[in-house]
């Protein structure tokens, strides 16, 4: 009996674990820091995990049908350098650029398909040297450098094209905030409440069965890393208009963020799998524990330890619980 209890309460933390160290961390902060609970730090904790959830909740997707998509990284850069570049070099309008910038950079997925679902490479390898093709691409467009208004053209040819105000917009609060919540309630509707996202869990559970059942199991493949390269530009494109200017990788660092909080949500609620909702409170988690270390003046370069930690618990709370 007293055994069994154990087990129950292994199995409860194992479930809600995620929440239960978030809000840990929050009542630990707040006890330390007066002002971590302010409005106004709320809202930078939001407003810091805003690009990571939207390029994470892409990426899970790619987690739903079993794949991994390490060139969210290179996306997000690529989207990045395309949008503001059409701004600054070419004097194009908002739209046009913002829609040019999202269809070019799903070349992106075109290729990672191209590798991962015709040619059967592992989706880690595949996406491995998409991160590093795409990377080179964008640093080669720009040259290598930045672009922002009054920067001359790689040519030197003088540039008069002026980022808009619309995109500036989006990079702040509240249009990034609510940005990211709208990317997490479209991606939990599409994979809890839909057919596709259903047949996409399908194919993850088990490719082989799902094909002898009759899932087209290639084209959610595919579904899934168009999904992915697309949510990994959205984030790109408000990376853009967060800082505003294209910077030299600016994607690279929210790689693996967005992986740690994908892989974070596993567990959320004991799902045991990609989950929009559980990808949010990973991100909740991450940038709150990011937000309180900042605040203790915690030197940046210890903090990776700090969060490769959270993750290898995480990820040994979620491994536990599906254990046979």
């Amino acid at each position: 009996m007293k055994r069994d209890g154990t087990v129950q309460w292994l199995s409860f933390f194992s479930k809600w674990g995620v929440l239960i160290a978030i809000g840990l961390l929050v009542g630990i902060f707040a006890l330390l820091l007066p002002a971590f609970l302010s409005p106004s730090n709320v809202i930078s904790i939001l407003r810091s995990i805003s690009i990571v959830t939207v390029i994470a909740i892409g990426l899970t997707i790619a987690l739903a049908v079993n794949g991994l998509d390490l060139s969210i990284g290179s996306t997000a850069t690529l989207a990045s350098s395309l949008i503001v570049s059409f701004f600054v070099w070419y004097n194009l309008p908002f739209g046009l650029s913002f829609a040019l910038a999202l269809v070019l950079s799903l070349s992106v997925a075109l290729v990672n398909v191209l590798l991962i679902v015709k040619f059967r490479i592992p989706d880690l390898v595949a996406t491995l040297s998409t991160m590093f093709i795409f990377e080179g691409i964008a640093m080669t467009y720009t040259g290598g450098g930045s672009i922002s208004e009054g920067m001359p053209r790689l040519d030197g040819t003088p540039t008069y094209g002026k980022i808009p105000a619309l995109l500036k917009t989006l990079g702040q609060v509240p249009a990034i905030i609510l940005i990211m919540f709208a990317a997490v309630i479209v991606v939990h509707f599409l994979l809890q409440h839909t057919k596709y996202g259903r047949l996409m869990y399908a194919t993850g559970g088990n490719m082989e069965a799902a094909r002898l059942a009759g899932i087209p199991v290639n084209r959610y493949r595919t579904l899934a890393y168009v999904l992915s390269s697309f949510f990994a530009a959205l984030g790109g494109i408000l990376i853009a208009a967060r800082i505003g200017s294209a910077q030299v990788n600016a994607g690279a660092g929210y790689l693996m963020p967005a992986v740690a909080a994908a892989f974070i949500g596993f567990s959320f609620a004991g799902q045991g799998k990609p989950n929009a909702i559980g990808t949010f409170a990973g991100a909740v988690l991450i940038g709150v524990l990011e937000n309180g270390l900042v605040m203790m003046s915690v030197p940046y370069y210890s903090m990776n330890i700090v969060k490769g930690s959270i993750l290898a618990l995480a990820l040994a709370s979620t491994y536990w619980h599906q254990r046979p």
